[in-house]
């Protein structure tokens, strides 16, 4: 088992809060443009908003050499091209190269430069004293963060129900708060299978590392949908707590991603 010492939970970050915040808008936007016939109903309700992506979808097109006039026409990329069109890598869920580690994350497209971040920790977001006894029962993929805020990533059982009956609660009219589909195997949000990412051992060492993100209250509402987090309180004003994996070094493809999964700070 592995640690990682920081000084103090301010300190613990790989990057700044600032490039995740860009890194997510710059993949969220890419995922709502190439996703752009289904949004109608979202844009009918935000006319300035609508404009702007009209704007960049017309940009996308110009590039892609499809006609600008009807976006209807436009080419569909699935979630994993959009994330290698974007980003430069994709990854994917695949058996791990561990023994008896059962699932892991791969680099399966490109290249990803250390300071990168390359996935996301879904799951139900959990403050101190909340309940979760039952949750955790046999539950591997509880992620404890330095606050004492937990994150349940497991996407079977009552855990399950518990995300997607939050998710549905938390539902705007046509504006989804948070992404259901990490859920299921088919993804909207490609980054958001972190819960699978391995513990290091002695032959593979830790490439990358959890880093911690409050969503400010000004993202964009239509981006939220691509959130792969929920708050169990309803009735709490806080800001989201995400966890976001960040490469240690360059990462190539075809190799599994592996990180540390206890932090102590001095």
């Amino acid at each position: 088992r592995t640690l990682r010492y920081v000084p103090e939970s301010s300190q613990d970050k790989i990057i700044s809060d600032e490039d995740v915040f860009e890194t997510l808008l710059k993949i969220f936007k890419a995922l709502f443009i190439n996703d752009f016939s289904r949004q109608a109903h979202i844009l009918a309700l935000l006319p300035e908003v609508r404009c702007q992506y009209m704007k960049l979808l017309t940009v996308e097109q110009k590039r892609s050499k499809v006609d600008s006039c009807n976006h209807q026409n436009q080419h569909v990329f699935s979630p994993e091209e959009v994330l290698f069109n974007t980003l430069g890598f994709s990854i994917t869920r695949d058996r791990s190269s561990l023994v008896s580690a059962g699932t892991g994350v791969f680099v399966t497209k490109g290249f990803v430069p250390k300071g990168t971040l390359v996935s996301m920790y879904p799951g139900t977001v959990y403050r101190k004293h909340e309940p979760i006894f039952f949750q955790s029962l046999g539950n591997p993929f509880i992620f404890r963060c330095i606050d004492g805020i937990l994150i349940d990533g497991n996407d079977k059982g009552l855990s399950r129900s518990v995300y997607r009956s939050c998710s549905r609660r938390d539902q705007l009219g046509p504006f989804q708060m948070s992404d259901e589909s990490w859920l299921t195997s088919a993804l909207q949000n490609p980054l958001a299978v972190g819960q699978y990412v391995n513990n290091c051992s002695h032959e593979k060492a830790a490439n990358v590392c959890y880093q911690e993100f409050d969503v400010p209250g000004y993202f964009p509402v239509e981006l939220k949908q691509y959130l792969p987090n929920i708050v169990y309180s309803h009735d709490i004003e806080s800001q989201l707590r995400c966890v976001v994996l960040v490469t240690l070094r360059d990462i190539k493809q075809g190799e599994e991603l592996f990180s540390n999964y206890y932090t102590v700070v001095n």
